[in-house]
C-alpha cells in the first residue's frame, strides 16, 4: 500500500545529468497510483494533480533527503515538505503536452524563508520551495533543460539566474519574502522555455516539486498545494 509519506537515500547533486538518469526509470506501484489520481478536469485538456496524488510521486535524492507528508494547510489540503540539511524531491515523470496545456498554475505556502548566503551562489543554493519543468533528452543528457520556479527569500521577483551547480537549469524567482497565506503562481511554460532555453518543445517530461537545506543546513519548511496543467 503507497505511503503518504516519502523519504530517499543520498547521492550526488552536482550532476544534472543525473536527474535524467533517474527519471528514465521505470516507477513502482506507488507513482502509477499518483499518476492514477491526477485525473484530468477535462479529458481533453486540463490535468489537476492533488496533494494526494502528489505525495506519492517519485523520490530522488540530490543529498540527504527531505520528508514529505499529506496534511492541511490553513484549511486546504498540502503536501508538507520539511528539511533540516538535506535535499530531495518528488517528480513525476510523463508527457506533457504544451501544445494542449502550455500552462501551469500551482498554490503553495512558506511562512518565512530563513536568512542564509546569496542564493544564486552553491553555498546558498536553497529554496524552502521550489517547483521543477524538465526537458529531457535521454540519449543526450546534456541537452536536457530545466526551470526552477523559485521561492526566494530576498531576490526580486521576476529575476533568473543559471543554476550554480547546473546551468541547464534556469532559476526563477516566482515569490519573495514571507507570505500570510496561500500563494497561486501561473506560468506559461512553453514561454518560459522560449524566453530562458531558447527552445520551443512541444512537450515535457517531467514536473516536481523539492524543498531543500543542504548547502546552508538551515531547516525549511513548505506546503504544495493542487498543481495544475491548463490551456491558454
Amino acid at each position: 500500500m503507497c505511503s503518504a509519506s516519502a523519504s530517499t537515500s543520498t547521492s550526488s547533486r552536482t550532476s544534472f545529468a543525473d536527474v535524467s538518469k533517474r527519471l528514465a526509470r521505470p516507477r513502482g506501484a506507488c507513482l502509477v497510483l499518483g499518476a492514477v489520481l491526477a485525473l484530468p478536469a477535462n479529458a481533453q485538456q486540463a490535468r489537476i494533480f492533488e496533494p494526494q496524488a502528489i505525495v506519492d510521486w517519485e523520490a530522488h535524492a540530490f543529498e540527504g533527503r527531505t520528508e514529505y507528508r499529506l496534511g492541511r494547510k490553513a484549511g486546504r489540503p498540502a503536501v508538507e515538505a520539511h528539511c533540516a540539511d538535506g535535499a530531495s524531491g518528488l517528480f513525476f515523470r510523463g508527457e506533457i503536452d504544451l501544445e494542449e496545456t502550455p500552462v501551469i498554475e500551482w498554490r503553495w505556502f512558506v511562512a518565512r524563508p530563513p536568512d542564509g548566503p546569496d542564493e544564486t551562489t552553491r553555498a546558498g543554493d536553497d529554496f524552502a520551495a521550489r517547483l521543477y519543468a524538465v526537458d529531457e533528452n535521454s540519449l543526450l543528457p546534456w541537452r536536457t533543460r530545466a526551470l526552477n520556479y523559485v521561492w526566494t527569500r530576498s531576490r526580486p521577483v521576476g529575476t533568473a539566474w543559471p543554476n550554480p551547480f547546473a546551468e541547464q537549469a534556469r532559476m526563477i524567482a516566482v515569490q519573495a519574502g514571507p507570505a500570510d497565506g496561500w500563494v497561486t503562481e501561473r506560468r506559461n511554460l512553453r514561454a518560459d522555455f522560449r524566453r530562458y532555453h531558447a527552445r520551443d518543445p512541444q512537450s515535457l517530461d517531467a514536473i516536481a516539486i523539492m524543498t531543500d537545506c543542504d548547502n546552508t543546513g538551515v531547516a525549511r519548511r513548505a506546503w504544495y498545494g493542487t498543481i495544475r496543467l491548463l490551456p491558454e
